[in-house]
């Protein structure tokens, strides 16, 4: 098993002086199709690893740093990847990621998903006159119209951005809408309007040490055919801090896995509801490590139970 550093080395000399897709270099039995998942009720799929622009991708966008957005976007593309999660409250991530995939001719290869996100004022209803100034800016940003996904931020007043949205979906000007939380305190609330509003996705935090979605969340999302997009699938920095200085289990190579980002993220999109995780890179070498965990074999329940016990283990 070798570890992230040889990863990136071997992937990076594949695609310089082989002409090949740098994650396919380790697959010992020929390139592998990229996995994709259905969106529930339709026939679009959707590769199951993505990109998210939070963190230290909107840092680098906050330094006017274009030059590194293309290439980790160019990367996405080029390696199998298509969904891009961003917002407007993630720094620039919404205005540089778009300038730059529009100056690159990449804007309709990805599927964008972005938010809405008026956070109320002096009282529980958010400024229909702002939401709607907000997705007028995102769609001048994005540089796609329609957009293919936006979804209510945090919960923030679903009642007024959810049923703009919605009215944007009915003009043919938004394909699919969501709404999105990471609070566990706001579980209960998106369990409810889940049961109650025609959601197309939901976007949630899910990790392999934070597995609460599969109680209630996931076993919902399923019933009523809503699309899931997991964030924070490293558990932010918590997974890394805690398999620093370890290698990766000679077993996991069962599944195909080289990197622990592969573990991490393999043990996500295993779940069969899961539609996409986006984890958020600043690195295209990172990128193209991720999307690794979009081939080849994804571990059963019995593998994902053993590899969910190696890191409680760790402690």
């Amino acid at each position: 098993m070798i570890t992230r550093r040889e990863y990136l080395k071997l992937a990076a000399l594949a695609g310089v002086t082989l002409g090949v897709h740098p994650r396919l270099l380790l697959a010992a039995d020929g390139p592998r199709e990229t996995i994709a998942r259905a969106i529930p009720g339709t026939d679009e799929r959707l590769p199951v690893v993505g990109l998210g622009s939070s963190a230290t991708f909107s840092r680098i966008a906050g330094e006017g740093d274009t030059d590194r957005i293309r290439a980790i976007l160019q990367a996405l593309v080029d390696n199998g990847g298509r969904v891009f999660d961003t917002a407007p409250s993630y720094g620039a991530a919404e205005e540089v990621a778009g300038q730059v995939a529009r100056d690159a001719g990449l804007a309709n290869r990805l599927f964008w998903a972005t938010k809405l996100n008026v956070v109320p004022r002096g009282g529980d209803r958010a400024d229909p006159g702002a939401a709607r100034a907000q997705l007028e800016q995102s769609f001048q940003r994005v540089g796609k119209d329609p957009i293919d996904l936006v979804q209510v931020h945090n919960m923030a007043d679903p009642a007024t951005q959810l049923g703009l949205l919605n009215e944007y979906k009915q003009a043919g000007r938004i394909r699919y809408v969501g709404i999105t939380t990471t609070f566990p305190r706001q579980y209960a609330d998106l369990e409810a309007l889940m049961r109650n509003e025609p959601l197309d996705f939901i976007g949630v935090d899910y990790a392999i040490d934070n597995r609460t979605m599969e109680e209630r969340i996931f076993p919902l999302a399923a019933e009523r055919g809503i699309g899931v997009l997991v964030y924070a699938p490293f558990g932010r920095r918590r997974l890394w801090e805690q398999v620093d200085g370890r290698q990766v289990p000679e077993w996991a190579a069962e599944w195909d896995i080289a990197t622990w980002g592969q573990f991490f993220l393999k043990f996500v999109v295993s779940n069969p509801v899961v539609t996409a995780a986006t984890p958020s890179t600043s690195r295209p070498a990172h990128m193209i490590d991720n999307l690794g965990a979009a081939t080849g074999r994804l571990p059963d329940e019995a593998g994902r139970q053993r590899m969910a016990e190696y890191i409680a283990a760790l402690g």
